[in-house]
């Protein structure tokens, strides 16, 4: 897909990009062909913070860069693959940006003490993460139960059937 430059070669974009350094950033239609869904979900994860608000071209047409597709990719596998509601998506996610931050924080002290406090608050995002996951886990493993306690009953089904059709299909012997 061509992606539309943004930025000349004598300025940084609002990435932070260095001088001479171009982003690529590809309009809604490229990026909703790209992941194969309509423009109108692109915009409405926008409007409930899945997605920060897309940068906008002058005519005001919404712009994606690489990171908001790798963001927008990880929000469809976790909701396509793994099942999970878009709340329980908007926790992870949220949790994921506020440990970036928490990181940067970590990165730029020097006091042991406040790196522990960084690390602690690191944790607690992880172990809120881990427990929409379990929670999400206990629930299929529910369902996994649920289909192996079906599926036994159809086998015990099963054997009796064979086991009446076995019967009557032997003569019966006659008594002596």
């Amino acid at each position: 897909m061509p992606a539309t430059s943004t930025t000349s070669p004598d300025q940084s974009d609002s990435s932070g990009a260095p001088a001479g350094e171009q982003r690529a950033k590809y309009r809604i239609e490229q990026v909703a062909e790209r992941l194969q869904t309509t423009k109108r979900t692109l915009r409405y994860y926008e409007e409930i913070g899945l997605l920060l608000p897309a940068e906008r071209t002058e005519g005001g047409y919404r712009l994606y860069s690489d990171e908001d597709i790798a963001r927008l990719e990880r929000i469809q596998r976790l909701k396509d693959l793994l099942g999970f509601s878009l709340a329980e998506i908007r926790a992870l996610m949220h949790a994921d940006d506020e440990r970036l931050l928490v990181r940067a924080a970590y990165q730029q002290e020097s006091d042991p003490a406040a790196k522990l406090k960084h690390i602690e608050e690191a944790d607690r995002l992880s172990r809120q993460q881990l427990t929409v996951v379990e929670r999400k886990m206990a629930g299929l493993e529910q369902m996994r139960q649920d289909i192996l306690q079906r599926l036994g009953h159809y086998e015990q089904h099963r054997h009796d059937l064979h086991a009446q059709m076995q019967g009557a299909a032997e003569p019966e012997q006659p008594a002596q």
